[in-house]
């Protein structure tokens, strides 16, 4: 038997390596002889680095940065000198996972750190920037990428303000410092899978900002921030990108690259998948099953997560799929929309949520056997 892995991370658990690694021993326990072949994949956000790390030969360069409330770290990106092309994972310098518990606060956050690894990566000859979103703790609409590379924002009194969330309705003008470095040359590409516009009932404030420390009046202020961000770049710069599908996308950064760096928006599955060369293997072999999966199995699922791309794909080879994930929140009506052969939760509703998070590699390993056995 030939069973194809590529399953994304269990965020708050396990990364999408540990969790092949687990399902792989659930699969060997019943079928010791199957021949398992593993894609770490991604769908642009956090494991995005170990991605694109596991199937393109880069170097990794560390950089001093900051974090998303300004706090001094490190963080890496990925540079392949052969292309000039360089790898830049969000959540590394602006992720939610870099904050202790109790300072999250999207009101006050950025992506500047994320901004000065951009910045380094332009200094260092990159022509192409690939910046993997997901996982921020911002709500920023990339105001502190753009800062990094130049761009200041003025109030109504002329007075700089900081590139945070908290600013966003009191830009009043926009400007780009002579002495900014010259984007002219390079291509930019903002990678995820989500189709959320930058504001409204679907916008980022809405629909991430709670999880990012934002109450309703907050959630509030943030939409009406995003708008008045989005008319004000509209009416100095002709650009108009706030309802484009994915806009919305890590607080509205990809809102940010694309106004103020001329970035495509690119599939996260599709590039990951492509990197990964799955095509190549599904044509080469015969595989008898694809076993994929995520954290949570919810909406969100059915609007361009990993697992919708490896359903999509696996379609045209006609290879039955199995997806495992840690908290299934869809009803059956809504499931049946995924051809799927099954869905396993690992979650143990007897227990509280945090033994399932802390027992997450052995429940996988578990749930892959009790099916293969059935």
């Amino acid at each position: 038997m030939k069973v194809l892995l590529i399953p994304d991370k269990f965020k708050g658990s396990l990364t999408a390596r540990e969790v092949i690694e687990s399902i792989s021993r659930g699969v060997l326990r019943v079928f010791p002889k199957t021949h398992v072949h593993a894609v770490q994949a991604s769908d642009g956000g956090e494991g995005f680095l170990e991605c694109i790390a596991a199937n393109v030969n880069c170097e990794v360069i560390t950089v001093d940065t900051v974090d998303a409330l300004g706090n001094a770290i490190k963080a890496d990106y990925l540079y392949n000198a052969k292309t000039n092309s360089a790898y830049i994972e969000l959540a590394r310098a602006s992720g939610l996972t870099l904050l202790k518990n109790g300072h999250k606060d999207v009101m006050q956050s950025s992506t500047f750190g994320t901004g000065l690894q951009i910045k380094d990566a332009i200094a260092k000859g990159s022509t192409a920037i690939y910046v993997g979103l997901g996982g921020s703790a911002t709500n920023d609409a990339g105001l502190g990428i753009a800062e990094a590379l130049g761009y200041y924002f003025l109030d109504s009194n002329g007075d700089q303000l900081a590139p945070v969330g908290r600013s966003l309705s009191k830009v009043k003008s926009i400007h780009k410092a002579s002495t900014s470095l010259s984007l002219k040359g390079i291509s930019f590409y903002a990678v995820n899978d989500v189709d959320n516009p930058l504001y409204g009932p679907e916008g980022a404030a809405y629909t991430y900002a709670k999880q990012k420390g934002a109450g309703s009046q907050e959630m509030k202020e943030l939409d009406c921030g995003m708008e008045d961000l989005a008319n004000l770049v509209k009416l100095q710069t002709k650009k108009d990108a706030a309802k484009l599908l994915g806009a919305g996308a890590a607080g509205g950064t990809a809102y940010g690259l694309k106004v103020f760096c001329d970035a495509a928006f690119v599939s996260g599955i599709d590039f990951v998948l492509r990197v990964s060369r799955v095509e190549e293997l599904l044509a080469e072999n015969d595989f008898d099953y694809i076993i994929t999966g995520e954290g949570k199995f919810d909406h969100q699922t059915l609007h361009g997560k990993l697992i919708t791309g490896v359903i999509d794909l696996s379609k045209r080879f006609e290879i039955p799929v199995l997806a495992v994930c840690g908290q299934l929140d869809l009803d059956k009506k809504t499931l049946e929309q995924f051809d799927l052969l099954t869905v396993m939760e690992i979650k143990d509703r007897s227990q509280p949520l945090a033994y399932s998070l802390e027992n997450a590699a052995i429940l996988v390993e578990n749930a892959v056997e009790q099916f293969l056995r059935k």
